[in-house]
């Protein structure tokens, strides 16, 4: 959870794998019986890195998320993180969690991201940071107050965001800065959103010279439809493998040779000279 180290780079031929469904608003065991059938499925095909959706756990459907959120929410050490836990030391793949609520000590809600290594310990938790104000998230979660990245032998340095801190231009800026060059996000962005989900990740991935890895919640519920499109964007900022709208789809790529540390738009061009 530190800012990691400058350079970065992953191992080669890293076997990533993205999960996408939509999870059931206020079934909290039947979501954790499908989250846990896609760490076993990505295990039989090899993946070394699972990443799973935002809100899994709970559902995202922005009519009941507050109710759901609150029903749902452990705390870290709680019975669901410790069968991920096992899930990831069981089927010995890193575990990206994606997202899940979580109540602290003050009994304030979180909409938290965990990520487990092989051995099942928790290598990092990233609190979402900017909560995404048409679906009222504000009135439900307390916002996290930090970025969070870290850094693993096999994974290199990462950073760890959650949905709507993904589309912020700074936050991958400042990412970049701390030497990240794999970029894990669970979210669950809305169809309405779709122009921006195609555009900015990719520039992103381009402009900072990371790859890029999207587990997005698909389909629909009430009057809420969910994008799909979950992704795997390389430093090229072209898009290597993505299902579009297919529940329970498992998309993996080798990661290949990563970009060397510093190498990216972003740190090829000098800082401008400020003028008063």
């Amino acid at each position: 959870m530190g800012t990691g180290e400058a350079d970065g780079d992953v191992k080669r031929d890293l076997l990533v794998g993205v999960a996408q469904w939509l999870a059931s608003p206020g079934e909290p065991t039947q979501n954790l019986a499908v989250a846990l059938s896609m760490a076993e499925r990505a295990a039989s095909l090899g993946v070394e890195l699972l990443v799973l959706p935002e809100l899994w756990s709970c559902g995202y459907f922005p009519e009941t998320l507050a109710e759901d959120a609150r029903r749902d929410a452990e705390p870290l050490d709680g019975p669901r993180a410790q069968r991920l836990s096992e899930a990831a030391r069981q089927h010995a793949l890193f575990l990206a969690a994606g997202s899940v609520p979580e109540r602290d000590d003050d009994g304030l809600l979180y909409d938290t991201a965990l990520v487990f290594d092989p051995a099942g310990r928790l290598l990092a938790r990233h609190r979402k940071a900017h909560l995404y104000p048409p679906a009222l998230e504000h009135a439900v979660f307390t916002p996290g107050d930090r970025l969070t990245t870290f850094t693993d032998p096999a994974l290199g340095t990462v950073g760890l965001v959650v949905g709507f801190d993904g589309d912020v231009p700074e936050v991958a800026r400042a990412l970049g800065q701390r030497g990240a060059r794999l970029v894990l996000v669970p979210s669950a962005c809305e169809v309405e959103r779709s122009s921006e989900w195609e555009l900015v990740h990719p520039a992103f991935a381009l402009v900072h010279g990371q790859w890029w890895v999207q587990a997005n919640q698909a389909g629909s519920f009430g009057s809420s439809t969910l994008l799909g499109a979950s992704r795997i964007i390389a430093p090229t900022g072209t898009v290597q493998r993505w299902s579009r709208r297919a529940p329970h789809a498992i998309s993996s790529t080798p990661t290949g040779p990563r970009t060397r540390s510093g190498i990216g738009i972003a740190a090829q061009v000098p800082p401008l000279p400020v003028f008063a």
